[in-house]
């Protein structure tokens, strides 16, 4: 491989095709569905950790997530070359040039591999020499994509067309003749018949220079808009935060539309690696692990007499009798069952709920913060129960509530508590009180997590009731 590979992660999405696991405050990237325990984003970096002289990551993240993705590289122990904050979602196209322009501000012209978080890709050997085959086109001016081999007539994703036929024999790569968007089922049948038909996987490589050169050549403002909120951005914590006011006047647009489909450097290389953008609970179901029955099970599950379905509970006991087909989904606030065939269609119920402002459709009750997380047991108008968890040397921010006052009761660990300049050192066991209008900030200064209950009584208890004075990660009102 070449020197200055820099992996390109691209981390948005709202999450709504996988719930209710995956959700606009948690999506389906940060989730780990694979037997190995760790998240999309996560097997995602470590897929490509194995390339020669590859640079750790640039991450293309949100504002809502950037703590999660930071948390997640940590636990990995990768530190990300950069995380780039975009202030409003603009699609592939500017994200990717805001990438490149990051990238060439770090090295001279570096390959540049762009992969989203949210894929599963089975076959890292196989997927590693496909890459490794993309390397020398990239390093002669071409923009590379991997077109992944059908393997049935799939109406969810778009296709891409080389012209000539493909040699499955061999990993070579054509010249791309046309993009297609999502076919209708007859169109579908016709493309895989077509050898030189493949699925568009959303995969990329190329040079930093030449990718910008042909920016600027096929859409001009994006790139000089996203020049410009780069120029502008400022530096926060371990995040780079892209200014609003240029980035906000990108076209939103895909990479595909903005660039692949005029440029004639376009090359697609044939992709046979078990790839899948795991974009419903049946295509979760179909690359995972299954039993003799064709079950996947996971969580606190029992079956009986149950084919070819994926249970899953995260928390309660899920019990399945007679079930074919069938996808059932458990959390702690919503319950999903779905004919498999027809789990697309989870995205139509999300967008209900949303309009029916139903919170269940946008936010977990465990809710994750950059100290650790809480998560709410029990609530009504006036009162709340939360579990806290406070990360070894996380720190709450110094804070104030209007219409709250708050009670603590430690679990498991040591806490500091801080109430108006009042320093206190608990245990597990004991508790201590809040008043409403009390200044306050709590700490784990041990190196094991802090646990604690939460209870909240007041005449309004939403999370919008906090006045922050002081915070290690940059929240202030």
């Amino acid at each position: 491989m070449a020197e200055n590979i820099i992996p390109i992660i691209m981390c948005g999405g709202s999450g709504s095709r996988l719930w209710p696991l995956s959700r606009q405050s948690f999506p389906k990237q940060f989730l780990e569905l694979s037997e190995n325990k760790k998240s999309l984003l996560q097997n995602t970096v470590e897929r490509i950790n194995d390339l020669k002289d590859v640079l750790n990551p640039i991450l293309i993240c949100n504002e809502e997530h950037r703590f999660l993705a930071a948390e997640q590289m940590r636990e990995i122990r990768i530190k990300p070359t950069s995380i780039l904050l975009e202030p409003i979602g603009r699609n592939t196209g500017p994200a990717i040039a805001l990438a490149a322009l990051k990238a060439i501000s770090i090295n001279k012209n570096p390959i540049l591999i762009v992969l989203s978080s949210d894929h599963e890709i089975k076959d890292k050997k196989k997927f590693l020499k496909v890459l490794d085959s993309g390397v020398n086109f990239a390093l002669n001016g071409e923009i590379v994509t991997f077109g992944v081999l059908p393997t049935k007539p799939e109406t969810g994703y778009g296709y891409i067309k080389a012209m000539k036929p493909f040699n499955l024999n061999e990993l070579k790569g054509e010249r791309i003749e046309k993009f297609v968007e999502k076919p209708d089922i007859n169109t579908a049948k016709e493309f895989i018949k077509d050898k030189s038909f493949t699925w568009n996987s959303g995969i990329f490589m190329f040079q930093a220079k030449t990718v910008l050169d042909e920016m600027n050549r096929l859409c001009p403002e994006i790139l000089d808009l996203c020049e410009k909120s780069l120029k502008n951005s400022r530096n926060d914590l371990d995040f780079q935060r892209i200014d609003n006011n240029y980035f906000s006047r990108c076209p939103d647009i895909s990479f595909d539309i903005s660039v692949m489909e005029k440029t004639n450097k376009g090359i697609v290389i044939p992709l046979n690696a078990y790839w899948s953008d795991v974009g419903s609970w049946q295509s979760v179901w179909e690359t995972a692990n299954k039993n003799n029955q064709g079950n996947t099970i996971i969580g606190n599950v029992m079956e009986l007499d149950t084919t070819n379905s994926y249970l899953r509970s995260e928390k309660r006991l899920l019990v399945g009798i007679g079930l074919k087909d069938i996808i059932a989904i458990e959390t702690s606030d919503a319950i999903l069952i779905s004919e498999k065939s027809k789990s697309q269609k989870v995205k139509n119920i999300v967008k209900k709920l949303k309009e029916n402002n139903i919170l269940e459709g946008q936010m977990h009750r465990k809710i994750y913060r950059p100290w650790g997380y809480y998560e709410i047991l029990a609530e009504d108008s006036r009162w709340q129960v939360k579990l806290i968890r406070v990360n070894p040397e996380g720190k709450l921010s110094l804070q104030m509530h209007h219409h709250r006052s708050e009670h603590w009761i430690i679990v498991k660990g040591t806490a500091k508590v801080e109430i108006d300049k009042k320093i206190d050192i608990l245990s597990e066991n004991q508790s201590i009180y809040i008043p409403l209008g009390s200044k306050h900030r709590l700490t784990n200064p041990g190196r094991i997590p802090l646990i604690l209950i939460e209870v909240q009584s007041g005449s309004y208890v939403g999370e919008d009731d906090i006045v922050r004075y002081e915070d290690k990660y940059g929240r202030l009102n």
